[in-house]
């Protein structure tokens, strides 16, 4: 049996940056929702805020429901 550990290391290194950009990602929606309540709170628009969350949580499920795509194909 011989192991490939050149292609086992490429597979570990895009998992670690798709991870840590998935955890980024999500972060930013975390604070999307923070600031909209912040600008709630003290009476400005949270239009914006709740935009960008709601696309950070999209790409985050996008990511996801590729990566699934990509283990059934």
């Amino acid at each position: 049996m011989h192991i490939d550990w050149a292609a086992l290391g490429s597979v570990f290194g895009v998992s670690l940056v798709v991870t840590v950009a998935l955890v980024g990602l999500f972060t930013l929606g975390i604070v999307g929702l923070s600031k909209r309540e912040t600008a709630t709170a003290s009476g400005d628009s949270a239009a914006l805020a709740t935009t960008a969350a709601y696309a950070c949580f999209a790409a985050c499920a996008a990511a996801v429901a590729y990566g699934i795509y990509l283990i059934v194909a």
